[in-house]
Parts: C-alpha cells; structure tokens; sequence
C-alpha cells in the first residue's frame, strides 16, 4: 500500500505549489491530475474525434491507459506506454482536456487510474475533492483555503509580472464566483472532508504551509 497525502481547497489557495513541495520533500510522486486529462486528450485527439463528438469519448477512453513516472526529477505523463509529455502543453490538447473532463465517463476512468496509482505507489493530490471523492482513506488530509482576497492578490502579482493588463477587484470577483461554481457542481464538489486539517494560508508563506504539511505527515 502506498502513504496518500490528499490537499483540497478552493481555486488559487496555492495547492499545486505546496503539493509538488511536499512530494519533493518526501520522495513521493506528485499526481497532476490536470496532465492526466491532457494526456487523455491526446488520445482522442490520435483517435481523430471532434471535441463535440461527447458519445465518441465516452466509449474511447475505455482504450486509454495514462500513469506518472519520475526521470531526472521530471514529471513525464505516459499514455498507453508511450511518452507524451512535449505534447501535453499545445493549445488544442488543453481545450479538449477542458472539454472531456466534463464528461462522467472520462471522470470515472481517470478515478480508477489515480486511485491504482495511489495502491502502488507514495503519492501526493490535490485537486477540489481528493479527500471526499477520490482517496477517501489517504493517510493525511488537508484542506488548504486563504482568504478571497489573498487569492486575489496572489493571481494579480503573477499576472504582473508577465505583464498583463489587471484589475484586482474583477479577479476577486471571478475567484468569489469560482468558489460558488466548483461548490455547487453536481459531480463532486469542492468541500472540506470531515478529517481533513484545515490550513488558512492567507499569513503564511509556502515554507510554513510545506512545514505544516511534512509534520503530519510523521
């Protein structure tokens, strides 16, 4: 059996940072759940399926095998054995990814994937219901949230910095919007799980919410 660390929480809270560090810390695989369904997306789109063609993906993701490995200290994402990781950035993967997660039958398949992973191997995920839906037994739990406006902010420095027109007040909005929409979803919603640790990041830096991590995971 495989040592889960399961860390949920709202849009923007800084999840994938603090799980890619907590899984470096510890050794573990870091179970990027967006680049499985990019991986996915390849194969549809190997398959020559259009993103509307819903039936069409449903039954072809039947076909499709897509795990994590490790090389160099690099996440490399394989589907059906072969290496697709240069492919999974390119602009058509990414709208049929967005487009096929939606769809139960592609969800379902990937649970499975994630969960054998989670069997075999020491593994960290995070995502909006990792701890509900997906690794209800992990050995930690832990709800990562900050403040809407510390979100905000964080999202508003980053674009920035790349030099992107913003206005913080509007990004607040859309996170505050964002919440309501990934809490209210009918297939498995964002919330906390009732043995999850709750961490508020708002007033704390990423070395304090990895330190806060690690220890429990003693």
């Amino acid at each position: 059996m495989g040592y889960n660390v399961a860390i949920d929480g709202p849009a923007g809270a800084g999840k994938s940072t603090i799980a890619k560090r907590v899984a470096k810390e510890k050794g573990f695989i870091y179970v990027d759940t967006g680049a499985m369904y990019r991986g996915m997306a390849i194969y549809f789109l190997e398959q020559k399926i259009s993103p509307d063609e819903k039936e069409e993906i449903a039954k072809a993701c039947q076909n499709a095998e897509v795990s994590i490995a490790y090389e160099d200290g690099e996440q490399q994402i394989y589907l059906n054995g072969k290496n697709v990781t240069a492919l999974l950035r390119k602009e058509e993967v990414g709208k049929m990814a967005s487009i096929s997660s939606a769809i139960p039958e592609v969800r379902q398949k990937l649970l499975s994937l994630q969960r054998n992973l989670a069997k075999e191997k020491d593994v960290v995920m995070d995502g909006r219901d990792i701890g509900t839906n997906i690794l209800p037994d992990a050995d930690v739990k832990v709800y990562l949230t900050a403040s809407s406006r510390t979100r905000a902010n964080r999202r508003y420095l980053e674009l920035r910095e790349k030099n992107v027109d913003c206005n913080l007040d509007e990004i607040e909005r859309e996170i505050i919007a964002r919440d309501e929409r990934d809490m209210n979803r009918e297939i498995a919603p964002l919330k906390q799980a009732e043995d999850a640790i709750l961490i508020d990041s708002s007033d704390l830096s990423i070395e304090e919410v990895t330190e806060k991590i690690l220890e429990l995971c003693k």
